[in-house]
C-alpha cells in the first residue's frame, strides 16, 4: 500500500543531497564570476545548515497538527524555486548577485529542514517489520544523490565550460518539481493522535533521548568531518585537480556511505543496531588516525573514504533508535534529531577547518611525517583532532547498551 509512498520519500532524500551539496561544487566559480571571498561563500554554507535547524524546530508542532503532506509538498516548492532562484541569480540581481544567492540558499534550506524533519518521521510511521532496515535504504538515497550530483555536475560543467552552470541548477530544480507532485498523490500513514502523543518535555527528561540526542551530533560531526574535507586532502595530498579530487574523494566516500546503508537495508534485521553502529564507530576512529598519522599520502586518502563505511549508520541508526525507544513523539523527536544532526554536521568540517589554521603542525609531532607540506599537515592535524567526535561516539553508544540493560 505504501511502496509508493516509500519511493516518493527514497527520492526526496536524494533531492536533500541535491540541495546541501550543489551550490558548493559552485562556489569556486562563484568567486570568480562575482568576485566572492571565503568568507561569503563560507557564509552560505552557515546559513544552509542554520536555516535547517530553525526550520526542524519551527515547524514540527505544525507537523503534528496538520500532518505531513502538506510540508512535505511546501518543502518540495521550495526547494525548487530555490533552485530557480539560484539558477536566476546573475539575472535578477544584477548588481549585488550574492543576494540572490542569499535568497536561494533560504529557500532551498527550508526545504532541506523539512525534508530531515518528515522524511525519517514517515518512513517511521509506515507499518513495515523492518525499520532499521527501511530507514538506512532512505538515508542510502542521500549518498547515492550525492554521488550523482557530484558526477553529473563535475562532468557538465567540464562538457559545456563553466558558464553553463545556470543551465546545470535549472536542470536539477527538475527533481523537487517531479516529486512535489508525487506527494500530491501518495498515501500517508495515520498520524499519532495528540492524547497519545509523548510531550517534548518528557523526551528532554530522558536520559535515554539525552544520549541519543548526544549521539546524533557526534554522529553528523564524525561523517561530515571527513565527507566535507576528504575533496580538498585529496587536491593538496596528491596534487589532483579539483574535479579529480571529488570524484576520488567524495565520490568513494558516498559509495562506502551508500553502500553500507543498503547493504544493512536489506540484511540489517541479522544484525544488532548498536553493535553494528558501535563496530562503525570504532573503524573510524581507527581511520580518522591512519588518515592523519599515515607516511603515505595515498593510505591516508584511502581511509578517508573508508570513514563512510564506518560512519554510514550513525545518523540513520540514531533516528532509528529514538524512533524505537520513543514510538509516540511525533515530530518533537524528528525536530530535535534533525536539529542535532546538522548541528553536528556544521561543527564538525568547522572545527577541523579551525585547528587546521591554528595548529597546522600538530601532526608533525610524528617524526616520520617532517616531509609533509604545511597544507598537507593542516589538514591531516584538523582530522586528527576530529578523532574525538568518533571516540565519544563509541562511550555514547555503551551508556545507551548500559541504560537498556538496567
Amino acid at each position: 500500500m505504501y511502496k509508493s509512498t516509500i519511493r516518493a520519500c527514497c527520492l526526496g532524500s536524494f533531492i536533500g543531497a541535491l540541495t546541501v551539496n550543489l551550490a558548493p561544487l559552485l562556489f569556486v566559480i562563484f568567486m570568480t564570476q562575482f568576485g566572492l571571498n571565503f568568507e561569503q561563500v563560507g557564509r552560505l554554507v552557515l546559513m544552509n545548515f542554520g536555516i535547517q535547524i530553525v526550520t526542524s524546530l519551527l515547524f514540527s508542532s505544525p507537523v503534528d497538527r496538520w500532518g505531513h503532506k502538506p510540508f512535505i509538498v511546501f518543502a518540495h516548492m521550495m526547494a525548487f524555486v530555490g533552485l530557480i532562484l539560484l539558477a536566476l541569480a546573475p539575472v535578477l540581481f544584477v548588481s549585488i548577485p550574492y543576494i540572490g544567492l542569499a535568497f536561494a540558499t533560504i529557500f532551498y534550506s527550508v526545504g532541506a529542514g523539512l525534508f530531515e524533519l518528515q522524511l525519517s518521521a514517515i518512513i517511521q510511521s509506515i507499518p513495515t517489520g523492518n525499520k532499521e532496515g527501511a530507514m538506512n535504504m532512505l538515508h542510502s538515497f542521500y549518498a547515492w544523490g550525492l554521488i550523482f550530483v557530484v558526477v553529473l555536475t563535475t562532468t557538465l560543467l567540464s562538457v559545456f565550460g563553466k558558464n553553463s552552470w545556470p543551465f546545470i541548477v535549472l536542470f536539477w530544480s527538475i527533481f523537487p518539481l517531479c516529486n512535489f507532485f508525487n506527494f500530491l498523490h501518495v498515501p500517508f500513514p495515520p498520524a499519532i493522535q495528540a492524547q497519545e502523543r509523548t510531550k517534548t518535555a518528557s523526551l528532554f527528561k530522558s536520559k535515554y533521548f539525552l544520549l541519543v540526542l548526544a549521539g546524533i551530533f557526534f554522529g553528523g560531526a564524525t561523517e561530515l568531518s571527513i565527507s566535507q574535507w576528504t575533496s580538498a586532502f585529496a587536491e593538496s595530498s596528491l596534487g589532483l585537480r579539483k574535479e579529480i579530487g571529488d570524484l576520488l574523494g567524495v565520490t568513494l566516500f558516498a559509495l562506502f556511505l551508500g553502500g553500507a546503508r543498503s547493504l544493512y537495508g536489506a540484511f540489517g534485521k541479522k544484525l544488532d543496531l548498536l553493535k553494528a553502529m558501535t563496530m562503525g564507530s570504532t573503524l573510524c576512529v581507527a581511520m580518522y588516525l591512519l588518515a592523519a598519522f599515515s607516511p603515505s599520502s595515498l593510505i591516508s586518502l584511502i581511509a578517508c573514504v573508508l570513514c563512510g563505511l564506518g560512519s554510514a549508520l550513525l545518523w540513520p541508526g540514531s533516528v532509528v533508535n529514538g524512533a524505537n525507544h520513543f514510538p509516540k513523539a511525533g515530530s518533537s523527536l524528528f525536530a530535535a534529531l534533525a536539529a542535532g544532526g546538522a548541528a553536528g554536521a556544521a561543527f564538525g568540517p568547522w572545527l577541523v577547518g579551525f585547528i587546521a589554521n591554528i595548529k597546522p603542525d600538530l601532526v608533525k609531532i610524528a617524526p616520520w611525517l617532517h616531509f609533509l607540506t604545511t597544507e598537507e599537515a593542516a589538514l591531516r592535524s584538523g582530522l586528527f583532532i576530529g578523532t574525538i567526535f568518533p571516540i565519544i561516539m563509541v562511550i555514547l553508544l555503551a551508556l545507551m547498551r548500559k541504560e537498556n540493560s538496567a
